[in-house]
């Protein structure tokens, strides 16, 4: 699958997260997982929701993210069709339902989980994400390994890095690096689609958590680096970079209109965002994304 046609097919399966009955209805039987290797025992499986990274090699095969519970035999396959073992290790990036739905079916074979301490606390207790009212989660599905910070995970020749740096989309976001490949997995961090970014205040998420947590990634990776975003085709540091301005630029322009003594409301009405080009449809609006910068906590 092209460049191109993962953007268009990316935005058209995330358009519709904020709303419960979309996903509940959906039918999955047409989603197609495709795969393209990034590095030797690296790749990345795109398909309905939240892209997985893949580590597989002589020890075990590890996966970033598994989107949703239908998918999770569609995915096994395409893991098998890259000539790997069977899934020993999940990390989740977030706990959203679209980066952690193949939870139970992979706790349920036995894989071991891994998640930033949040993770787990949020799905264990269940509430809205992504505006959607979300159950607690069976046991199979929770992490079983969580942290405050982050870990090592020394597998198929690399080490793969997990790390926590005060989040953004959510209140666990969970970045992951692979030290000798150079391949990072940004998790929700990082929507490469169009539109804006989606900040879920009600997931502890804040803008400016989210801005520390790219210069901080961007800062520690260089040119040549792998960056696979939640949601889209594969990227570069060039691009991540770009994506921050914008999130800076935005920011800024909304802040100072606060500042001036404007509502929310207010500040929607004079479309301060309205010359940022973010490209066509998409799943925040502009108009949503003036709202999440205002509900967020410095």
């Amino acid at each position: 699958m092209n460049r191109l046609a993962i953007l268009a097919a990316s935005a058209a399966l995330f358009a519709v997260p904020v709303s419960a009955p979309a996903f509940a209805q959906r039918n999955f039987d047409n989603v197609e997982i495709t795969t393209e290797e990034i590095a030797p025992g690296v790749a990345v499986l795109f398909g309905a929701g939240g892209n997985i990274g893949v580590s597989h090699g002589e020890d075990a095969t590890l996966i970033i993210d598994d989107q949703f519970a239908p998918l999770s035999t569609k995915i096994e396959r395409a893991i098998a069709n890259l000539g790997a073992t069977p899934v020993k290790y999940v990390v989740n990036t977030h706990w959203h339902f679209d980066h952690t739905g193949g939870n139970e079916h992979f706790g349920g074979t036995g894989a071991t989980i891994f998640a930033h301490d949040n993770v787990r606390v949020r799905m264990a207790t269940g509430g809205t994400a992504a505006g959607r009212e979300t159950p607690p989660s069976p046991p199979e599905a929770l992490p079983v390994v969580t942290y405050a910070q982050g870990t090592r995970i020394h597998l198929n020749g690399d080490t793969i890095s997990l790390m926590f740096f005060g989040g953004g989309h959510t209140d666990g976001d969970s970045v992951a690096i692979w030290e000798e490949a150079n391949v990072v997995h940004m998790g929700d961090l990082y929507f490469n689609i169009p539109g804006y970014p989606f900040i879920d205040t009600n997931s502890g998420g804040s803008v400016y958590d989210a801005m520390r947590s790219l210069d901080i990634v961007i800062a520690m990776i260089d040119d040549e680096t792998k960056v696979i975003p939640g949601h889209g085709p594969m990227s570069n540091k060039a691009e991540l970079t770009a994506f921050r301005a914008v999130i800076g630029e935005a920011v800024s322009r909304v802040d100072a209109l606060r500042e001036a003594g404007m509502t929310l409301e207010e500040a929607v009405a004079s479309a301060p965002l309205a010359d940022i080009d973010r490209g066509e449809g998409g799943f925040i609006s502009a108009d949503a994304f003036i709202g999440a910068i205002w509900d967020s906590e410095k």
